[in-house]
């Protein structure tokens, strides 16, 4: 891409943005010509903008971020984003890439990586680190979810026992045993513990 490539920052951390504007200011060929906090002046300030690179960060108040990179998308096909989270969740990284996000970098990355990632996105091409990559292989063979599975696991993190749940989802408490041995079965668990933890750590639900 010739000239200046126009990045938009959106982390909810000003000190993240602010520090993100450092780096990107030692590069030439870079310039941040919008920031924002929230996935809904994301989108605004895109409209207005038109950046040419979005570092997008994912759990931001209101909207969040894969949710503003699919309105962003849906917009202008060519909005190139790329993610930059604290969380590797492999449904978060899932997510984020079904939204449409070209790239999915952790805030660990080194400053090489990150200006790299920057400037293939900006030319359309997608870059996937070999630890996000391993963290989508390990998610392939998983069964996703239901909608009605996500609600039950739902309340299960909430501490609600069957009998709760059915009361809450007004389902048989038979009904709640089924989807919570499908539930189980799916995520690879023995029981409601483990099941409440791998969801946390998969970013499949968030407390």
């Amino acid at each position: 891409m010739a000239g200046n490539i126009r990045i938009m920052l959106v982390d909810d951390h000003y000190l993240v943005r602010v520090g993100l504007a450092s780096i990107i200011s030692l590069e030439s060929d870079l310039t941040v010509c919008a920031e924002a906090s929230t996935g809904e002046q994301a989108v605004e300030l895109f409209r207005s903008q038109r950046p040419d690179v979005t570092l997008m960060d994912l759990r931001l108040p209101g909207m969040n971020g894969a949710e503003a990179t699919q309105v962003m998308r849906s917009e202008d096909p060519h909005a190139r984003v790329v993610v930059l989270s604290t969380y590797a969740g492999d449904e978060e990284i899932y997510n984020a890439l079904q939204a449409g996000a070209l790239a999915y970098l952790l805030k660990t990355v080194e400053r090489e990586e990150l200006v790299a990632t920057i400037r293939a996105a900006a030319v359309g091409q997608r870059r996937i680190s070999a630890e996000v990559a391993a963290l989508l292989a390990d998610r392939l063979p998983r069964s996703q979810l239901s909608r009605r599975e996500l609600d039950v696991l739902a309340l299960v993190v909430q501490g609600k026992r069957n009998k709760e749940i059915a009361s809450t989802l007004d389902i048989s408490e038979g009904t709640v045993k089924v989807h919570v041995s499908n539930i189980l079965s799916k995520l690879a668990v023995a029981d409601r513990t483990e099941a409440v933890a791998v969801a946390l750590q998969r970013g499949i639900l968030k407390l």
